[in-house]
């Protein structure tokens, strides 16, 4: 049997404190999301002025990500590059840029979603936010 980290609540603060400054240093409103490996929202959090849409937005993205153990931008060109069959694919509903998986020792530990500005700008913040966490 193998041991695996998990997000704690300590972590997801310290992700969500790194994206949320990502975002202000940029002037980005978005709404930001973290799930735990299976996909279960953690944390939520919509900075001002970000679009309500972006609320539903980002935790499909983080869900994707961290179902699929990579970011959801590679579903995202997989149906851009001509198989929109893909689209059909159960329970995965955030297939643009913007999710992003947190990996530890190879292993898939939860992720990230961002919604609000443009998709590869919601995975920067995404990734400042990962990046804090220091794996």
């Amino acid at each position: 049997m193998k041991t695996k980290a998990v997000l704690e609540l300590a972590d997801v603060k310290l992700i969500a404190a790194a994206a949320e400054a990502e975002a202000l240093k940029n002037n980005w409103a978005v709404t930001f999301a973290i799930v735990d490996d299976g996909g279960h929202l953690l944390w939520l959090q919509r900075l001002d002025g970000a679009p309500a849409i972006s609320s539903h937005i980002a935790p499909a993205k983080a869900h994707t990500a961290a179902l699929g153990r990579r970011e959801s931008k590679v579903y995202e060109d997989v149906i851009n590059q001509g198989r929109v069959s893909f689209l059909s694919a159960p329970v995965v509903a955030g297939m643009l840029e913007g999710g992003v998986p947190v990996m530890k020792d190879g292993q898939c530990i939860g992720a990230v979603g961002v919604s609000g500005v443009k998709s590869s700008e919601d995975a920067q913040i995404a990734r400042a936010g990962i990046a804090a966490l220091g794996l």
